[in-house]
């Protein structure tokens, strides 16, 4: 990993950024899931490697709350468009003029944000295990808060999932999570609308076993150049690893598929 890079983001927090390759070759911005980060999404799973050998230079982004950056405890920091916007500034801060997208999760939920907001921008993507409706939308929030305040164990199954994918990934603040959760419940923009959809061309990839699946295709169906690819045997927690996602999600980002 190298050095994070810090950029300042409108409202005053730090949001950490990695750079690998040359300055000249196209860019892929990358955008881990919940409770994950540049590092274990990216890095420890091949992708930025076979992103560089593909020719791409890769700017990673630890999302608010993640990583090595900030980590503020209020949900109110937490809202999905502010979330966008981080992407949208630190391609800027790069003078990025135009990268192909790839994000997991919640990092693939605020994709389908970036890839509107800055259609001009972005002209392909991979969006990876995207949730449809509310994000975080299985997790329990009283049973964490519950578990921070008076170290009550966790019996919800998909949340204890979440928990031990938060102790998983070193520096995660278990508080700055549950914030994320609750700011994902109190945003006004927490359902991707398939009638407002992304026009450039974009893989939705999903495991099998995961939950959301049929979700996941219902959006890619919606968007007028959407291509859906079933991870085989994987779920969502251990999807970003898996070699058919890489190679799919590389191809279709070179053009390929």
């Amino acid at each position: 990993m190298p050095d994070p890079q810090f950029i300042m983001v409108g409202d005053g927090l730090r949001i950490a950024t990695y750079s690998w390759g040359d300055e000249s070759d196209p860019v892929a911005v990358v955008v881990h899931g919940f409770a994950s980060s540049t590092k274990d999404n990216w890095v420890a799973t091949g992708w930025v490697r076979d992103l560089l050998r593909s020719g791409f230079r890769v700017i990673g982004i630890d999302q608010r709350g993640h990583g090595a950056s900030d980590k503020p405890h209020n949900s109110s920091d937490y809202d999905l468009r502010q979330m966008a916007r981080d992407v949208e500034t630190v391609l800027d801060t790069y003078l990025v003029d135009d990268a192909v997208y790839v994000g997991y999760s919640l990092g693939a939920r605020v994709g389908w944000e970036v890839l509107q907001d800055i259609a001009g921008r972005i002209p392909r993507a991979v969006l990876g295990g995207v949730p449809d409706g509310i994000p975080l939308a299985r997790l329990d929030i009283g049973q964490v808060q519950a578990l921070i305040e008076h170290g009550t164990p966790v019996e919800d199954r998909v949340t204890q999932n979440y928990i031990q994918l938060t102790e998983r990934v070193p520096g995660n603040d278990l508080r700055a999570l549950l914030a994320i959760a609750n700011g994902m419940r109190e945003s006004k923009t927490i359902d991707p609308d398939p009638t407002h959809a992304p026009e450039q061309p974009v893989l939705f990839a999903t495991g099998t076993l995961d939950a959301i699946i049929e979700g996941s295709r219902a959006l890619a169906e919606a968007c007028p150049q959407g291509r859906f690819v079933e991870i085989p045997d994987r779920h969502h927690f251990n999807a970003p690893g898996s070699r058919v996602f890489r190679q799919e999600g590389i191809a279709f980002l070179q053009g390929d598929a």
